[in-house]
């Protein structure tokens, strides 16, 4: 899948270093390994201690000095402007990303990753959900990795420990939420056989494995709840009081750190803030109307209570899955040749239903690079048995198809004409959910949401992601309710404050909105690239239009979006003006 070397000039190029550091990184952690479909062989996992994450962050400084001898010396006379292009994106982004993620690192941010969605606990155990597991072998595997899960518990916990002596501490609201999820894990599976039921979510990932290999496996999985009840216990007895008066927000000067890691530009807060205000009450006005045509003289979220307790639902988690996968099958029928040009292996997306003890919101797997395992999306239960629709349906489109799915999967078939990094370590967040919330205004557009509910569903959704920048900045921040804020104006937005702020203009079931307002204490500049990425999207296509009019041309839009879908990774630094040139 890597670029190859030009045989005219020095093997090393900014692409042939972009690779080399994708391989280098997947055998120092074996997660990345894992997400990539790389050395399918190994069964270890990933170092979680703050040796490991030091390691990490020394083979992005080679990395990057490797670049700095490349870029110093003279480009070749014979490479094409396009070859040379490509080179330069290719150096901007990798030096731009690892410059981020070792700037993240330098601060003591690896010592206080403990979160409620993403840290290094949630994505060693997703690791799991990843796995093959149509062989003997296959199960085999998994259980030499699932021998090691106790060991990279107690690396986590090692790393948490320095964080506590240095004082880099995450908030309590952090801390209360994972005791929360690591207790869920713990609890006993229906799932799991007698034999297993004490091992948790353990016990039920490996209920299915060959009778041979079962007892062997769920001795392991015991091993790595057990493991999980000692972290438990210590975040219980020693974090949480170290913790307390630790504040949830995490102040400008750390913010706008995280902000370039997710956003991949530095962004002026303040205008995003303005703006999204302004998308606040345009929203506000758009989903006025909508709700009196889904209940005559409501409020839009009298129409939305009412959707959730009254309107269509489907019962059952399994028949929501399956009503899923129909959606992005049905999406893949619909906009195949109209509006995009997919090959053969994009046309296969997976719904799945996420494990007990993940955060509320759903979410997305990219395919392995050689598409041997497809692209996921992930319904978390919840414990629930009743799916309503109206929501569901927008966020589909935002997920999978033409969402997270139709980008992702597509980086992947072109990565042999960028680079492997380009399309996938790379990855600038703010780019990829920028894109999947266009996906959303796309069906929008073509008509796919003129049931009143459903697009109730989709104004919902957006307004979600406009709330999202004025909570995430004005708490991390501390900014104020504006004046024309029909919340409490003027007043400073305390995450106390924003959680009622946003409960009263979002439809969401009170559970998701409480891990939403975690999320955002827990991954600070996260949430604004959602809207932040839409704009640029919009703005992009707008500019490559207003062009070829200009020019007398007809926009060809599906052409446009193949375009766009190929260019890999951007931040929010370029992606507006290579949308406008396409």
């Amino acid at each position: 899948m890597a670029s190859e070397p030009n045989p005219a000039t020095d093997a090393r190029t900014p692409r042939t270093i972009a690779d080399a550091y994708v391989q280098a990184l997947s055998d120092l952690d074996p997660l990345t390994a894992v997400y990539l479909g790389l050395n399918p062989e190994d069964d270890r996992l990933p170092d979680l201690s703050p040796a490991g994450r030091a390691a990490v962050a020394d083979l992005a400084r080679r990395t990057l000095a490797e670049l700095d001898e490349v870029e110093a010396r003279a480009a070749d006379p014979s490479a094409t402007a396009e070859a040379r292009e490509a080179e330069r994106r290719c150096a901007r982004l990798l030096r731009e990303r690892l410059t981020a993620e070792l700037a993240v690192h330098e601060a003591g941010e690896d010592l206080r990753a403990l979160r409620n969605l993403g840290s290094p606990l949630h994505d060693t155990r997703e690791i799991f959900t990843l796995l093959p597991t149509g062989t003997e072998d296959d199960w085999a595997r998994l259980g030499r990795r699932l021998a090691r899960f106790p060991l990279a518990v107690q690396q986590y916990r090692a790393t948490l420990a320095e964080g506590v002596e240095r004082g880099l501490l995450a908030g309590p609201r952090q801390v209360e939420t994972v005791i929360g999820q690591v207790a869920e894990w713990l609890a006993p599976d229906p799932g799991a056989d007698e034999a297993g039921k004490e091992a948790g979510w353990f016990g039920a990932l490996v209920a299915p494995a060959p009778e041979g290999l079962r007892a062997e496996l769920t001795g392991h999985a015991l091993a790595a709840s057990a493991e999980l009840a000692v972290l438990r216990d210590w975040l219980v007895e020693v974090y949480t009081p170290a913790a307390a008066g630790t504040p949830d927000a995490v102040g400008r000067e750390r913010y706008l750190r995280w902000v370039r890691l997710w956003n991949g530009a530095d962004l002026d807060l303040d205008e995003a803030y303005r703006w999204a205000w302004t998308e606040f009450h345009d929203l506000a006005g758009q989903m006025a109307v909508e709700a009196g045509k889904v209940l005559p003289g409501s409020t839009p979220m009298e129409a939305m209570r009412w959707l959730e307790t009254e309107g269509p639902s489907i019962e059952g988690p399994e028949a929501a899955r399956q009503y899923l996968q129909g959606l992005m099958d049905q999406a893949i029928r619909d906009l195949q040749g109209a509006h995009f040009d997919l090959a053969e292996p994009i046309t296969r997306v997976e719904s799945m239903l996420a494990p007990a003890g993940t955060a509320s919101a759903p979410y997305y797997s990219a395919p392995s690079l050689d598409f041997s395992r497809p692209g996921r999306t992930w319904l978390p239960v919840m414990g629930r048995e009743t799916f309503p629709t109206w929501d569901l349906v927008s966020t589909w489109y935002h997920e999978g198809v033409p969402g997270h799915h139709l980008q992702l999967a597509q980086w992947n078939y072109v990565a042999g004409s960028l680079s492997t990094y380009q399309v996938s370590l790379g990855g600038v967040s703010a780019n990829l959910e920028g894109w999947a919330l266009y996906a959303e205004r796309l069906m929008d557009e073509l008509g796919y949401l003129t049931d009143p509910g459903h697009r109730l569903g989709y104004l919902n959704a957006q307004m979600l992601r406009a709330l999202r920048v004025i909570l995430d900045i004005g708490m991390h921040v501390g900014l104020e309710f504006p004046a024309d804020s029909p919340f409490h104006p003027g007043e400073l937005m305390t995450p106390e404050l924003g959680r009622e702020f946003f409960g009263s203009y979002c439809g969401l079931a009170t559970e998701m909105l409480d891990s939403e307002l975690v999320r955002y204490l827990g991954m600070p500049g996260q949430a604004i690239g959602y809207k932040l990425g839409e704009r640029a999207w919009l703005r992009g296509r707008a500019a490559a239009r207003a062009a070829h009019e200009a020019r007398g041309e007809e926009f060809d839009l599906k052409a446009w979006h193949m375009a766009a879908l190929s260019q890999g990774s951007l931040g929010l630094d370029d992606l507006e003006a290579v949308l406008a040139e396409l």
